[in-house]
Formats: structure tokens, C-alpha cells, sequence
């Protein structure tokens, strides 16, 4: 029979793993910037669908960072991961990953969307011109709740940075982006 503090560490090796596993397999699949392109238009066409008057808001936006697959996984330990494209006048000008990890009570795996909208020239400014940009100590972010009919342009939003996170079966509530890193990449 299996002493306690013996479980113990078969856990926590076996959470270490299932990371390490889950870091590898994102390093080790990046995808193409054309790739990213495909994904990111897709989940901008799903944010105008799903969000009354998204389109209109868009368009008052300095730059908008899409992360169109995010995946969170975690077993005691977890860590998530994704890679999308920040977009200025509609067009891309750079290529990021964000990414996480946390401790505590988590079994399984999500994917999510995740989109920034950067409201103001300063806080666009702001997040390209630092190394490592992370919600919460470089800036925060405002995730965006309101109600079903509600138009997103009747919100009064005063934040320079908004964020929605999108799962598969639509808009998330009460989450928060505080701890996730974006981080520039080269395609």
C-alpha cells in the first residue's frame, strides 16, 4: 500500500509532466503567420456575430490582439498557451503568444478565444513597446460583461485595453486575464 506522502509525489510528478508535455507540444507546433491570419479573421467574423454592434466597435478601436486558440490544461499544475495577431486598420502588424500557468485545484483542458481591444493610442503604444507585456502589472484589462440584447456600443467603456474571452459554446463571464503574458514573436 501507498504511503501519503508517496502519493503525494506521484502527483506532483505526474503534473509536472502533463506540463512539461503541454509546453513542448505548443513550442514544438507553432504555426505559420498565414495560419495565424485564417484564425484570427475567423474569430473576428464570430466576435461581430455574437456581440451586438461589435463591428461598429471595433472600428473605434487603436489595434485589436486576437488569440483565436487558447488552450488550458492542467492537472494540479496547469499552464495555457496560444498564438494570434495584433491587428492595426485592419491589417496585421505583429505576431504574439500569450501565456500562463497557475497552481491549485484544476483537472482537464479548455480552449478558449481571447480578444484585446485596445481603445487609445497610449495603451496600443504601451503594450508594442514593451518586451513582455502582462495583464495586471503592465496594464489591466477590462473584461466586458453585459446583458443578452444589450449592443456593445450602449456600454459606456472608459477602459484603454477591453478583453472578451469566447469558449465553444460563446461569450465567458467572470473571467479574468490578470497573470497572462503576451509576448512578440518573429514569422
Amino acid at each position: 500500500m501507498l504511503n501519503q506522502p508517496t502519493i503525494k509525489w506521484s502527483a506532483l510528478f505526474a503534473s509536472m509532466f502533463a506540463l512539461l508535455m503541454f509546453t513542448f507540444a505548443s513550442a514544438t507546433y507553432a504555426a505559420s503567420a498565414s495560419e495565424i491570419d485564417i484564425k484570427v479573421d475567423e474569430a473576428l467574423k464570430r466576435f461581430q456575430t455574437e456581440v451586438s454592434g461589435g463591428d461598429r466597435f471595433l472600428e473605434k478601436a487603436s489595434g485589436v490582439l486576437v488569440f483565436p486558440d487558447v488552450i488550458k490544461a492542467g492537472f494540479g499544475i496547469g499552464g495555457e498557451y496560444g498564438e494570434g495577431a495584433l491587428r492595426i486598420g485592419g491589417s496585421t502588424v505583429d505576431y504574439y503568444n500569450t501565456a500562463g500557468a497557475s497552481i491549485g485545484f484544476q483537472l482537464g483542458a479548455q480552449q478558449k478565444t481571447v480578444i484585446l481591444v485596445f481603445m487609445n493610442d497610449q495603451a496600443l503604444k504601451q503594450f508594442r513597446d514593451s518586451e513582455g507585456w502582462k495583464a495586471g502589472v503592465d496594464g489591466s484589462v477590462a473584461v466586458v460583461e453585459w446583458g443578452v440584447g444589450e449592443d456593445i456600443n450602449t456600454t459606456d467603456i472608459q477602459d484603454p485595453i477591453v478583453g472578451f474571452v469566447f469558449s465553444n459554446k460563446g461569450l465567458m463571464y467572470n473571467l479574468t486575464l490578470e497573470g497572462a503574458k503576451f509576448t512578440k514573436l518573429t514569422k
